[in-house]
């Protein structure tokens, strides 16, 4: 099989899980906190459920594929085909009820992402990629996503979603890129990723990601002309310390102040 045969599947997927999720969206709705420590880490009935019936929907039609997902788990890790499930990326957002956020919908072969989605079910944008190009569907009409150029950290746009989500050192080298860079702006989640592939900003810099939260926007990226590896230069899919820009040329130069 090749990637296109699966485009359809994803925009299955897509619809039913913002369906599943839209009408919790700035309701009363129920919120746990997953984390064991002092960070707040929410997850609701609405992530629950939408994992859920994307679950579903994979093991239905690709029953000798494997899910990796945020809410519950992973199956069959090691198939050649690995679906990376994040149901709500931006879930403290979400709850708070603005629209900076999405579903996150990745397709592994053996390893390497070849196809994502961020789905906004409440806008009703889709941001797709294959790594070969990325695709805009909304509001507006279909467009192709591409870069901005950048020529130095000096003209460039940065967001991260919070510096308090990293810890103290990552924070202190963090500052230097912030204090390089033309305008620094903080939240947005996977929206900074695709504002950035749609060429409205020029780098994202995160800590502590899990692969769920950027499987699917590697494709995305890099098929709008983009570049996105770990603070070390290394593929960035199974998450960690994430460096996404538009131009090669910033992205150098922040990888520079990233590690000096």
């Amino acid at each position: 099989m090749t990637v296109i045969d699966f485009t359809a599947f994803i925009g299955r997927l897509a619809t039913t899980s913002g369906e599943t999720i839209l009408p919790f969206f700035r309701t009363s709705l129920s919120v746990d906190d997953k984390s064991n420590a002092h960070d707040f880490d929410p997850v609701t009935e609405a992530d629950r459920a939408a994992e859920a019936v994307m679950r579903r929907l994979i093991k239905a039609n690709f029953p000798q594929h494997g899910i990796v997902g945020e809410e519950f788990g992973n199956e069959r890790e090691d198939a050649d085909y690995v679906w990376v499930l994040d149901p709500i990326d931006g879930t403290k957002s979400f709850i708070a009820g603005f629209p900076i956020w999405g579903t996150l919908i990745a397709l592994l072969h053996k390893g390497t992402p070849v196809f994502g989605m961020m789905h906004q079910p409440f806008i009703g944008e889709r941001f797709s990629g294959d790594s070969g190009s990325a695709q805009y569907q909304g509001p507006s009409g279909t467009r192709k996503l591409a870069v901005r150029r950048c020529a130095s950290l000096a003209e460039a746009t940065s967001f991260t979603t919070s510096p308090l989500l990293m810890n103290a050192a990552d924070r202190a080298t963090f500052g230097r890129v912030e204090q390089a860079v033309r305008l620094s702006r903080y939240g947005g989640d996977c929206y900074s990723y695709c504002m950035l592939a749609a060429g409205h900003l020029d780098l994202v810099i995160e800590t502590e990601l899990k692969p769920y939260d950027i499987a699917a926007l590697i494709p995305i990226i890099t098929g709008a002309g983009g570049v996105v590896t770990t603070w070390d230069g290394k593929p960035a899919q199974n998450g960690g310390r994430i460096i996404a820009a538009g131009d090669p040329r910033v992205h150098e130069a922040a990888m520079r102040l990233l590690n000096s």
